[in-house]
């Protein structure tokens, strides 16, 4: 039965706020807990820190203070969400670990929505961050290797393929490049609005936890391999930040990003096979429903419209996480070699791209490559996990350096 969180009902505002006792979750096993349990619970952080941050920049930019305490009541209870969620991450694992399995959100992620995108020009710009972050995925786990004397299979367990994408390196671009033309807010799909925020708020927690996990790291190459995907993530940010239209309102804005949560948390509770964790997001959910219906009636008041003319009638099919290999291989083979030029993508280095280079690299190798030669010093090899065959662009590091 489909499922309209317009015509549920949630829990009163007044009934939401939790004791520390009912704050106080329990943590994932970090043994035996299901990989995407973990990635569903990153995700929601990042929609969790997304949707407060959001509502901060509402606040301030906001002339109405009966408007401003009603976020500000929403906003707790959003705070008190996200600090629930975030904890159930196990403190057992390191900064490392966590980010691995950041990167195992981002590719599993991305990927499914790219495959479920209707609109060509979203579902090319999710396709072409994919590739990114799967090479980000590659780096780390080698630089795993070295420091923790750990493999990434055992976080990832065999869900997400670990081997190079688009190489790092290549990432650095001209910043103007990374901007992207944003949907029409009149003609795009409610999915495809979804989509975008989704994608938006993930890039952005990343970004935010490598700010500032990085330095806490003693070696290193480590610390340089964070400072430098860390940038990567600041464009990453950019480029699917710029996807949202900028004409939306603060009330179509707030209405879309509460819907948005509703359908996280029905997603992810639908597909949870964790019974205590797939608890958390049913309660989620039903406080989500009150905060769609408060942000519905703000719309109404301020803007003068129907929420049903921005929103989808009903939820659509629930994002699921699930292995993504076959799809990620498909686009090695055909956009590897891809960088961006203003809106657009191209295949040949042009003088933008070259010039970022050369400034960025200084003519150095930069550490996402150190930390490969670095390991095959060590071990004599690099560490992949490829569970599919050999790795679908064979001549890989010929493309590297005819890019070098």
């Amino acid at each position: 039965m489909a499922f309209n969180p317009l015509q549920e009902r949630g829990i009163p505002l007044d009934q939401q706020l939790r004791n520390w006792r009912e704050l106080n979750v329990t943590p994932l096993d970090p043994d035996h807990a299901d990989p995407y349990t973990r990635c569903r619970v990153i995700t929601m952080n990042g929609i969790e820190v997304e949707a407060i941050l959001f509502s901060h920049q509402f606040s301030r930019n906001c002339l109405d203070a009966d408007v401003k305490r009603q976020l500000a009541e929403v906003r707790y209870i959003e705070h008190q969400q996200q600090k629930a969620v975030n904890w159930l991450l196990p403190g057992a694992a390191s900064p490392l670990e966590t980010t691995i399995a950041y990167e195992q959100v981002a590719v599993d992620l991305t990927a499914w929505v790219a495959r479920m995108e209707p609109d060509p020009y979203l579902k090319q710009a999710y396709q072409f961050g994919v590739l990114e972050d799967f090479d980000h995925l590659y780096r780390y786990a080698n630089l795993y290797e070295m420091v923790q004397h750990r493999k990434a299979e055992k976080i990832v367990d065999a869900l997400t393929e670990v081997m190079p994408g688009r190489p790092t390196k290549f990432h650095h671009r001209n910043a103007a490049d990374n901007v992207r033309d944003p949907y029409d807010r009149d003609e795009a799909s409610p999915l495809s609005k979804l989509h975008a925020l989704t994608i938006m708020s993930a890039e952005q927690q990343t970004m935010n936890f490598y700010m500032n996990v990085g330095p806490q790291y003693m070696e290193p190459i480590a610390r340089q391999l964070y400072q430098e995907i860390g940038l990567v993530e600041e464009e990453h940010v950019t480029h699917y930040e710029s996807l949202v239209d900028p004409g939306e309102t603060w009330w179509e804005r707030l209405v879309n990003h509460e819907y948005n949560e509703c359908y996280l948390y029905h997603s992810f509770m639908e597909t949870e096979p964790d019974p205590k964790v797939r608890a958390i997001w049913e309660l989620h959910l039903n406080m989500e429903l009150e905060h769609l219906r408060i942000a519905c009636d703000l719309m109404r008041r301020n803007d003068g419209r129907e929420p049903e003319e921005i929103l989808a009638p009903e939820l659509p099919n629930v994002l699921t996480f699930e292995p993504n290999k076959a799809y990620i291989r498909e686009l090695l083979d055909t956009q590897i070699d891809l960088t961006t030029l203003g809106a657009g993508y191209v295949r040949e280095a042009h003088e933008r791209f070259e010039r970022m280079q050369e400034q960025i690299h200084g003519g150095e190798k930069p550490p996402s490559e150190r930390i490969i030669d670095e390991h095959r010093e060590r071990f004599g090899r690099e560490y992949r996990m490829e569970t599919e065959g050999p790795h679908p662009v064979e001549s890989l590091r010929e493309h590297e350096a005819s890019r070098a």
